[in-house]
């Protein structure tokens, strides 16, 4: 679908706004014990009807602050695994924004719209050729969803990535908008050793997106910074298993993976517009 013209407004408001600053007021904010707390959490979970029979915690008094709540985690029983050994599973919940094959290097965002890997994983970055005719979701989280990120496979970490850029909305109106939106916004790509083969989570920011964050760095933004940043764990050994936690947003965004040719194939169901869930199947390993 072509963007709109109420589309084409809200990605100019967008444009002039300060994101960053703005990022900045609502890390402040998320992170206060007092009015904002009391007074947004209840509203927050009316507006997007949060079902909080499925936190560990289901009383929202006990989060010392908004973005406590907001990256809250679930029952152990509230995302079961799906699929077998050789399967793939979905690392959050949200909406497929878009789902299929890397035309050689190029991942399509949406109609009219489409970016490089290269722009995606930073300047300079050896990575694009691993994953030129490969495949590739895009994973948009609403502010409802569950907002930690899991693992869709056994993987050791290779490298982290930290590219700056805008924040602009992810939302579906701004992705019809915005060329190149999730090679403009600031993004963490992390590279992981797999038995597929090399495979790419890129945790893309947008506005009020404060700060993101892996199990194994802590934050890794803020600062924004104006230099791509990178870290090298080749030595490390850093395994992380199939499900495990591997970073979350503090408020929400979008994940981008990345697959290398002929090493996934999909599960019907992963299709754009079509709502995930963390642990559902995204499809399997070739036999």
């Amino acid at each position: 679908m072509h963007a709109s013209l109420s589309d084409r407004l809200f990605a100019l408001l967008q444009i002039i706004l300060p994101h960053h600053f703005l990022s900045r007021i609502m890390l402040r904010l998320t992170r206060s014990r007092g009015l904002f707390r009391r007074l947004f959490t209840p509203w927050f979970i009316r507006r997007f009807n949060i079902d909080m029979s499925q936190a560990r915690e289901a009383d929202w008094h006990k989060y010392e602050n908004f973005n406590r709540f907001f990256t809250r985690e679930l029952k152990a029983d509230a995302r079961p695994i799906q699929g077998g050994e050789k399967s793939l599973i979905c690392p959050v919940d949200g909406c497929v924004s878009q789902a299929g094959a890397i035309q050689d290097k190029r991942i399509f965002q949406a109609k009219g719209h489409d970016y490089s890997l290269a722009a995606l994983l930073g300047a300079e970055s050896p990575w694009p050729a691993a994953f030129a005719n490969g495949e590739f979701a895009t994973l948009y989280l609403s502010p409802r969803d569950y907002h930690r990120i899991h693992m869709p496979l056994e993987g050791r970490l290779v490298e982290v990535i930290h590219v700056p850029g805008r924040l602009f909305s992810v939302n579906p109106a701004t992705v019809r908008s915005i060329p190149g939106l999730f090679a403009r916004n600031e993004r963490v790509v992390c590279i992981f050793e797999t038995a597929i083969g090399p495979v790419a989570m890129v945790l893309v920011g947008a506005i009020f997106v404060a700060s993101i964050e892996t199990v194994w760095q802590g934050v890794v933004t803020p600062p924004a910074g104006r230099t791509i940043r990178r870290w090298d764990y080749r030595e490390k050994n850093i395994v992380l298993k199939k499900a495990q936690e591997m970073g979350r947003f503090n408020m929400g965004s979008t994940v981008v993976l990345l697959f290398s040719k002929n090493s996934m194939e999909w599960d019907e169901s992963i299709r754009a517009g079509n709502p995930v869930c963390m642990g559902q199947r995204l499809g399997d390993f070739p036999e």
